[in-house]
């Protein structure tokens, strides 16, 4: 039973990666982002954008980002597995909680 689903397993990242690999040009690694982080790190964070090899990541606060900071590298490898794009960098940006609704990400 664990071979097997091994191999469906297997299966199934071919299949997400083949489909992250044929994405538009630079939505691969956005896309790619909830991936590579998990579905509790993908539940606080958004992916906002992808360019020039950096992918920017919207955080909650900067406990967040300091914590996702330190495993920026292990996500890299993550997502340079998954797509097309070279994904050189990750940087991580806190919301403007003071601009609203749609706030844009700062840089800290």
């Amino acid at each position: 039973m664990t071979r097997a689903m091994e191999q469906v397993g297997a299966g199934l990242e071919k299949i997400v990666a083949g489909s992250l690999r044929r994405s538009p040009a630079g939505q691969g690694p956005v896309l790619a982002w909830a991936v590579a982080c998990g579905q509790a790190v993908a539940a606080r964070t958004r992916a906002i954008e992808y360019a020039e090899g950096v992918l920017r990541v919207e955080v909650p606060d900067a406990g967040w980002r300091a914590e996702l900071q330190a495993l920026a590298p292990q996500y890299l490898a993550v997502l340079n597995r998954y797509v097309a794009e070279s994904v050189k960098r990750i940087e991580f940006v806190m919301m403007d909680k003071n601009a609203g609704e749609g706030a844009r990400a700062t840089r800290s």
